[in-house]
């Protein structure tokens, strides 16, 4: 069974940094993507980036400049750098690792993160 373990969340001054780590029970390269989604109060769940097994980043414009994914193969471990926080990016932020072969895809989640960002 896939686990991903996620932490580093929390409460943070807009204009402030968090860095979430995404901790996944098997080795990155047997997922094609491994990804951060957030949700927030009110609104659909929506992507914000994502790393794939050859290492090639995706991004949400709105996050460009401001957010790296990175990844520690050794450790099993996906990154989300947050830096230049703003209000509206409060939110829960899941974790996604998605495995596909050439009849099934499996899809596997995090408990989800709370990141908060207020005066």
């Amino acid at each position: 069974q896939v686990q991903l373990v996620e932490s580093g969340g929390g409460l943070v001054q807009p204009g402030g940094s968090l860095r979430l780590s995404c901790a996944v029970s098997g080795s990155l390269f047997s997922f094609n993507f491994v990804g951060w989604y957030r949700q927030a109060p009110g609104k659909e769940r929506e992507s914000v980036s994502n790393i794939t097994s050859s290492g090639r980043t995706n991004s949400a414009d709105f996050v460009k400049g401001r957010f790296t994914i990175s990844r520690d193969n050794a450790k099993n471990t996906v990154y989300l750098q947050m830096n230049s926080l703003k209000p509206e990016d409060t939110a829960v932020y899941y974790c996604r690792a998605l495995r596909a072969d050439t009849l099934n895809t499996y899809t596997y989640w995090g408990q989800g993160n709370q990141v908060t960002v207020s005066a």
